[in-house]
């Protein structure tokens, strides 16, 4: 019984690969010229329903100003492991951001969206910003955005 056990337990790590294929994503976004400070961004993934599942990048490190970008802060509920180890530095105008990560194929083409909200400092928040449905179609397609983002695209 004992040998039946290990031998189910290894047929299963063997076969967990399979299942769970993730693929490096590049996402990219260019900021338009708007003057003032740093833009906060973050990219996250929604279902097809909208509803939040996953932080892919947070742009901007302070905490504090998380909040002002609200259809994440909404989704994630601000919670520290959605984003610890996975920011970095606010962007500013005119310069652009790329970052890759990794992406779960189980993703690609099954009706998920990658959204990107914005924020500046003494400005306007854009909730999902942008919002391109994560598609084999959709990738390296540049789209405008509708605040401070200028245009984005992700690569895979």
């Amino acid at each position: 019984m004992k040998m039946l056990v290990t031998a189910a337990c290894l047929a299963g790590m063997a076969a967990l690969p399979g299942l769970v294929h993730a693929r490096p994503v590049t996402l990219s976004a260019d900021l338009q010229s708007y003057g003032g400070n740093g833009a906060y961004l973050v990219f996250y993934v929604t279902d097809a329903a909208g509803k939040y599942q996953k932080t892919l990048w947070v742009a901007g490190k302070k905490a504090k100003y998380y909040k002002h970008l609200s259809g994440w802060a909404r989704g994630s509920g601000l919670a520290a492991r959605e984003f610890d180890g996975i920011s970095g530095a606010s962007v500013g105008s005119g310069k652009s951001l790329k970052v890759t990560v990794e992406l779960a194929d189980a993703l690609i083409d099954a009706g998920y969206e990658i959204r990107v909200d914005s924020a500046v400092e003494d400005g306007r928040d854009y909730p999902a910003e942008v919002r391109v449905p994560l598609s084999k179609a959709n990738a390296r397609k540049a789209v405008p955005g509708r605040g401070y983002i200028k245009s984005f695209a992700f690569d895979m």
